[in-house]
């Protein structure tokens, strides 16, 4: 899916990217049929960058990337995380396979486990193989219930490891501690985001993923009471996917990012 609205945008995360570090590179995404995976196609189909999408659609639609299906440099692979295998020589690896959704991961704990623990050792293995840079979309999820708040990086956390939410933040904090380890070990380029809350065209709205803002908006469209949960007091930081989507390739391509 692809309007007006989605193609000024990417337009503009492309005049702010400047610079040609993806020109002719060979990119994996992960999770590339997904909210931001998709964004990160259609940005990168742009600069004349060879884009693998692999995504198993578990939570990704076929129709957020349905328009890039017969461009050259575009190729879409159906496979999970866990056990795709490549021969190409990858010179990044955007890694953002994972559920998302509080309650679709919660109805989902092995499957968002395994994609945090293996899909994240198979990818960072490949990026070994190849000497590519991995990024890795983490979640805000690893600081738990914080206690502090606004939440430092430097905050290691208040996660409860056991809760019904672990699969998904003890799966990411994880996955964040394997990395670190072959950048120590190997000398790996890893950058990691913990992202908060993106939201945007392509964010879904349908059954157990439904984020706020979409929830709000499909609710409000067909004249039906706005759900808040609790008290309405909760606060949330909110980030536009176009300043999320080139935050995420600028860390990808800065060489002082650790």
């Amino acid at each position: 899916m692809i309007d007006e609205v989605i193609l000024e945008d990417i337009k503009k995360i492309r005049t702010d990217l400047k610079g040609n570090a993806f020109t002719s590179k060979r990119v994996l995404i992960t999770g590339g049929a997904g909210f931001l995976g998709s964004w990160l196609c259609d940005c990168l189909i742009g600069l004349d960058t060879e884009v693998y999408c692999l995504d198993n659609f578990s939570t990704g639609k076929a129709g957020n990337v349905k328009h890039l299906k017969d461009r050259d440099n575009f190729k879409l692979i159906n496979e999970d995380v866990c056990d795709f295998e490549s021969d190409v020589k990858f010179d990044f690896i955007l890694h953002l396979a994972s559920h998302a959704s509080p309650m679709e991961y919660q109805k989902h704990p092995v499957e968002t486990l395994r994609g945090s623990s293996l899909g994240s050792f198979n990818m960072v293995e490949l990026a070994r193989r190849c000497d590519a840079t991995l990024m890795f979309t983490s979640t805000s999820e690893v600081y738990g219930d914080a206690e502090i708040v606004p939440t430092p990086e430097s905050y290691w956390g208040n996660v409860n490891p056991v809760g019904p939410r672990s699969c998904y933040d003890e799966g990411k904090r994880f996955a964040e501690a394997l990395f670190m380890a072959y950048h120590r070990e190997y000398g790996l380029d890893v950058k990691i985001a913990r992202i908060f809350n993106t939201y945007g065209p392509r964010i879904r709205a349908d059954g157990l993923y439904g984020r706020v803002v979409s929830r709000f908006i499909v609710q409000a469209l067909s004249n039906k009471p706005i759900t808040v949960y609790g008290d309405g007091k909760q606060t949330r930081s909110f980030c536009y996917v176009v300043d999320t989507v080139l935050g995420l390739l600028l860390l990808s391509v800065n060489r002082r990012a650790k």
